[in-house]
């Protein structure tokens, strides 16, 4: 019922194809986001419909989206994010369902900036190929052995400011997988604002400071990470807090 009202919700909006989205492709970003129960997604779409389009692929708003992420066996990446180093990256290759499109996709957080590149890739893979592998070491600027250590797979709805240039983005139905084991955040959105630069006019900013919803910044890759290779194989001290909020909300929410 709850998943039902937001989608009813996001059908009244005005849309904005895949063509009108290269508009907008920031690239180069800074992000902030937020988490809050899926009960509050429909009262928040309602509450910036006039100020957004939403993007519609293949007749659907809430398309899916499917994640490998890569490390190496000493969870670098993972750990360069936990010690708050200025410069970090996180390697994927992600799939856009409904396009069946591939992109190995590189992103580089430097002082609070996102850059994100990407170059098609054929199909997930349990290896990189030495044209991904070149584009990675070129990117990063450095040889790293990576290999594939996690999958996430998401609905996502996104939305495309009229007034400003941001993309606003809600993630639900998130889910981990490694091996055999799968964690599930069934009541959990997380919502990320990406803009040119912060700026706290945005209508979205304006409904999560009347909701009292603060940033929050932990990203989906080392929620997964945590949860699946386990809190005693990796060191998560930093994360401590936000991992229980995060599990506060999704279970508060059941």
């Amino acid at each position: 019922m709850l998943k039902q009202q937001f989608l009813n919700t996001i059908d009244q909006y005005d849309s904005i194809s895949l063509a009108e989205m290269d508009e907008v492709k920031l690239m180069n970003r800074v992000d902030t986001k937020f988490a809050f129960q899926a009960h509050d997604l429909h009262k928040v779409l309602e509450a910036i419909m006039e100020d957004y389009r939403v993007f519609e692929i293949e007749g659907t708003r809430t398309p899916s989206y499917e994640s490998q992420y890569f490390d190496d066996t000493h969870y670098t990446l993972y750990h360069d994010h936990h010690k708050g180093k200025m410069s970090r990256f996180k390697v994927r290759v992600r799939k856009y369902v409904e396009s069946n499109l591939h992109f190995l996709e590189i992103k580089h957080k430097f002082k609070g900036r996102t850059n994100k590149q990407r170059i098609v890739a054929d199909r997930f893979n349990d290896f990189l190929s030495e044209h991904q592998s070149e584009f990675i070491d070129k990117a990063m600027n450095e040889h790293m052995d990576l290999q594939p250590c996690l999958w996430n797979s998401f609905q996502r709805i996104t939305l495309v400011g009229k007034q400003f240039n941001e993309r606003l983005t809600f993630d639900f139905n998130i889910q981990f997988k490694w091996n055999n084991h799968v964690e599930k955040f069934d009541n959990l959105i997380i919502a990320e604002l990406k803009q040119e630069r912060t700026n706290r006019n945005s209508p979205f900013f304006r409904v999560m400071k009347e909701m009292a919803i603060r940033p929050y910044r932990l990203s989906k890759y080392c929620i997964g990470s945590i949860e699946l290779h386990g809190k005693e194989n990796l060191k998560y001290n930093r994360f401590k807090k936000k991992l229980l909020k995060l599990k506060e909300i999704n279970d508060d929410a059941a």
